[in-house]
């Protein structure tokens, strides 16, 4: 049985209010389970069937094998540094061949951090509180190897928000413990996200079309273009020409003295920033 997610709405500053809880926001996938009568299908998030996918999540550990449906997120651990790796999660779903996914269930097992129960023992609890959702939630579901409880903080956290800002997380989901589960985005979830921020220099602009060659010291270039809004790209393209000094088939490489600040929330496996958004000329 496939049930349409709850989904979170965007806010740029923390929240702190007794009336919600805070989950980590993880760097994985969207799954919703169901199991009906011991038969268990996963989800995506947009309804696509991944039963087949993840062999290792089919013993689902429900008290007493009740009926149940599921939300939550899942990710793979890279066995050979203990942290959440989205390369590999990829490369886990895009597995078609059977035996490959045996074999990647076994060395590369994905986990399930479950944070919401939408029904139980046949009874559709959509329409419970969300605190009432996670005490069943929490009664209901024992951890085992490839499944766990999303942890949660309750009530204000404002030591949570303090300790986020010196984490690798991506960021925080925050969830009114009033509200009840409802299909599409919602302003009862809030994703707050961990951003960072990167100085980079200009080095180049693409010929063929709009993107910034940018670079931050010695450790990281790459391209930033569909973040940079109109005005600022018609004003880089005002100073450009002077600060040409030369070019190739697909870049003109200027005067590394114009400076950008970026943002971002994701890094890479090797630590690369992942998706930087452009936030302003560095003055």
């Amino acid at each position: 049985m496939y049930l349409a997610p709850m989904r979170m709405g965007g806010l740029e500053e923390p929240i702190l209010d007794e009336n919600y809880i805070y989950e980590p926001k993880l760097d994985g996938q969207r799954l919703l389970l169901s199991m009906e009568h011991g038969h268990v299908r996963l989800f995506s998030g947009h309804g696509f069937d991944l039963t087949s996918q993840y062999p290792e999540l089919h013993f689902v550990p429900v008290a007493d094998g009740e009926d149940v449906v599921l939300d939550g997120v899942i990710a793979a651990i890279d066995p050979d540094t203990g942290k959440m790796n989205p390369d590999l999660l990829a490369k886990r779903y895009r597995m078609r061949k059977r035996m490959d996914i045996r074999e990647a269930s076994i060395k590369c097992p994905v986990h399930y951090f479950v944070f919401d129960i939408l029904r139980y023992k046949g009874e559709d609890i959509r329409e419970w509180p969300l605190e009432r959702r996670k005490r069943l939630l929490n009664e209901a579901l024992a951890g085992n190897l490839h499944y766990s409880l999303m942890p949660y903080l309750d009530g204000d956290s404002a030591a949570l928000f303090e300790a986020l800002g010196r984490s690798t997380l991506e960021g925080i989901v925050a969830k009114d413990k009033r509200s009840a589960y409802r299909s599409g985005r919602s302003r009862s979830w809030l994703g707050i996200r961990n951003y960072r921020y990167l100085n980079v220099r200009i080095t180049a602009y693409r010929k063929n079309q709009f993107g910034w060659l940018v670079q931050h010291g010695e450790e990281w270039r790459g391209i930033v273009a569909d973040s940079v809004p109109a005005a600022y790209r018609q004003a880089f393209y005002g100073v450009a020409k002077v600060l040409a000094t030369g070019e190739d088939k697909d870049f003109v490489y200027v005067k590394p003295v114009i400076e950008a600040v970026l943002r971002y929330a994701k890094r890479r496996p090797d630590g690369a920033p992942a998706d930087p958004e452009f936030v302003r000329f560095a003055v």
